[in-house]
Parts: C-alpha cells; sequence; structure tokens
C-alpha cells in the first residue's frame, strides 16, 4: 500500500505502484464479442436500410468522388464502438479501394482493434471485472501495446501505425540494449531519438527478448492492419488515463506522448489537404470535434484556405435542432450536443445524421461500390 500521505508544505508526493498489481493471461477473459460474428460484411449482411439514409449516403458517396478526384483528403474520424461493431474490415477495405485517406479513432479503438487481431474477442464485462479487480488487468494488453509503442516511439513512428506494424509483421523486434545504450550517449543524435532509446532501456524488466513473436491469427480483420500495408494514416488520439493500457507497469508516459503526438501532426496534415474534401465523424462526441477545430486553426493560421469542405456528423442523439439556423440559445438542450455546436463554428458545411453507425456505413459502402 502506497504510504499515507504527509500533507506538510514540501513534502514528496506518493504514487500508486503498479509493480503491486497481478495481470492475468487475456484468453482466461470472457468477452462479449467474437470479430468472426460480428464483423460486417456490406455486401450480404442484411442491414436494414432507409430510404432517407440512403439518399443522404448517396449525396456523400458523390462528394467522396469529387474529392478524390481533386485529390481532396478524404478522413473518417470515429469512436470505437465502430470497431467494437465489427466495421473494422469495412473501413480497411474503404482505405484499401483509395475512398478513404485517413482513419482516426480514439485509445480504445486501438484496443479493440488489435484484441480482435490477436485473440478474436474484445468488449469485457466492466461491471463484474471491477467488482473483482480484473477489469483493464490484462498481461497482452497492458504489455504488447505498450512495447509496440515503446518500439515504434524509437523508430518514428505515430501510435496507430506502431500498433498496425506490430500485427502486420507478426510480433516485435527490440533493438540491442548495446545499440540502445550507444544512441542514448551519442551527442549527435537528435534528443527525441536519445529519450526513445531511454525509454526502452527503461522496459527492459518487461522486455523477455529482442525478438517477440506475436501471433496474430485475425489480422484481416484489423482496419489498423490493412492502413499500415496501404501507407494510409490510421491515428490514435488518446485521453491519458482513458484506456486499460494505462493500468499495465510496462505503460511509459513520453512513449503515448511520442507517438501521439505524431499521430495528431499526421491528423493536421490531412486537414491541410481537406478543402474540397470530405469529413466524417461517425460516433465521436468528444475526440472528433476537440481535435478538428484545433486542427483547422493551426492551418488557417498558416495561410491555408479550408473552408469548401463537407462535414457530415452521424451519431445516435436524436436531433432537436435545426443547424441550418446557426447555434440554438444556451438555454436549449442542443446547445451542449458538443460535437455539432464545434463543427458548426468551422466555417464549413457540417449536416448532422440521427443514425445508426452500421447502417451508415454499410449504405456508404454499398454507395461507393456503384461508382466503382
Amino acid at each position: 500500500m502506497s504510504n499515507s500521505p504527509d500533507n506538510t508544505v514540501g513534502s514528496p508526493r506518493t504514487y500508486f505502484d503498479r509493480e503491486r498489481m497481478t495481470y492475468y493471461p487475456l484468453e482466461s477473459r470472457k468477452n462479449k464479442v467474437s470479430i468472426v460474428e460480428a464483423c460486417v460484411n456490406p455486401d450480404t449482411d442484411p442491414v436494414p436500410i432507409s430510404a432517407p439514409l440512403q439518399k443522404r449516403t448517396s449525396a456523400i458517396a458523390d462528394q467522396m468522388v469529387r474529392a478524390r478526384d481533386r485529390g481532396a483528403s478524404v478522413m473518417c474520424a470515429f469512436g470505437a464502438h465502430t470497431i467494437k461493431g465489427g466495421m473494422g474490415h469495412l473501413l480497411g477495405d474503404l482505405v484499401r479501394q483509395g475512398w478513404i485517406t485517413h482513419l482516426a479513432t480514439n485509445g480504445a479503438g486501438v484496443i479493440h482493434d488489435w484484441e480482435f487481431s490477436y485473440l478474436g474477442q474484445s468488449s469485457e464485462d466492466v461491471r463484474a471485472n471491477v467488482q473483482t479487480g480484473t477489469f483493464g488487468t490484462w498481461e497482452e494488453t497492458g504489455l504488447y501495446i505498450n512495447l509496440a509503442l515503446a518500439v515504434g516511439a524509437y523508430a518514428g513512428l505515430g501510435y496507430g501505425e506502431s500498433i498496425g506494424a506490430m500485427i502486420v509483421h507478426q510480433g516485435l523486434t527490440i533493438p540491442e540494449r548495446s545499440e540502445l545504450e550507444a544512441v542514448a550517449a551519442a551527442s549527435d543524435v537528435p534528443i527525441e531519438k536519445r529519450a526513445s532509446a531511454l525509454d526502452l532501456l527503461g522496459l527492459a524488466s518487461c522486455i523477455p527478448e529482442t525478438s517477440i513473436e506475436i501471433d496474430h491469427p485475425y489480422a484481416a480483420y484489423s482496419a489498423q492492419a490493412i492502413a499500415y500495408e496501404a501507407n494510409v494514416p490510421f491515428t490514435s488520439h488518446p485521453m491519458f488515463g482513458h484506456d486499460i493500457i494505462y493500468t499495465h507497469k510496462a505503460n511509459r508516459g513520453a512513449v503515448v506522448g511520442r507517438t501521439a503526438e505524431r499521430d495528431f501532426l499526421s491528423y493536421v496534415d490531412s486537414v491541410e489537404h481537406l478543402e474540397g474534401g470530405v469529413y466524417l465523424s461517425v460516433g465521436s462526441a468528444v475526440m472528433s470535434p476537440m481535435i478538428f477545430e484545433k486542427s483547422l486553426s493551426m492551418v488557417r493560421n498558416c495561410g491555408v484556405r479550408v473552408e469548401n469542405c463537407a462535414i457530415h456528423v452521424v451519431d445516435l442523439q436524436e436531433e432537436s435542432w435545426d443547424w441550418s439556423k446557426g447555434e440554438p440559445p444556451s438555454d436549449n438542450p442542443a446547445y451542449y450536443l458538443r460535437f455539432m455546436k464545434t463543427f458548426t463554428r468551422m466555417g464549413c458545411n457540417a449536416s448532422y445524421l440521427c443514425g445508426d453507425n452500421r447502417a451508415f456505413f454499410v449504405s456508404l459502402y454499398r454507395e461507393l461500390e456503384k461508382r466503382s
């Protein structure tokens, strides 16, 4: 147990020690979702598509065609439920076919995608597992994802790219200790590279060997792996402490920061090419609008014109305000619909669609197939 805090001025602060924790084999966890069963096949799955939804996705597909023809970005930011709902392979197909040029999600989306590729299952019982202290305390998820981020940080990769590389390469290659020590001590090596070498050296107790084979028998379902192979950005935009990898003793804040920073700047780069493009924000009420508004301001700060882009927001919350009229008054609950309030302030054409994300993606996929 941590020492009782000493509240006197100047006393050292105490922190929880993750070395005290017990981690459990991922295969021992009961999961709610099997990717083989959940995977959405847009060509055959009987997903009900309403006439209004089909009309909307047809118009969006036309916009995506025009964006592709002019070389503009077509970005898709989505919440973790999109992956948990079995749509990783569908998103990967849209990337592979050139319809989407950038995928972005939160830390949980990365975890579900990786667990599906590794185990074929994901989504634990949070209520039950918190009671027993086993929620999020899974050895392989915590160890492999954190190590992949540390290796990726050293190699100059981003967050999502680091995990995609681990899946595609079926494991991790850890630089030799002698190499890391030499890099860390070299005065002519960039400071970030030296720091990344120190991060890996600090993880020595968690690394069993320099070459770690990690079989991913369900890699074909992984959007991260497909994007990595297609050399299309798959970026992750985590918030510290939100995801189960932070419970593991192999987690390092500097590693998360280095890889997530690269992903953010990759995202901003795609926003810089969004003039005449399309931005899809699906089931992401916080991450997507928050990073979008900063990114758009950054590129405009550099004199880049981004005004003629179509923003389509899809979520389950019922629409109670006509956003074409501007913002609702502050005494209207719709005013606190964070994502729409943000996107309508951007000076671009933003619209809202209330609907299930599976039906949306299936309908959009089918419309794009017609235009292939």
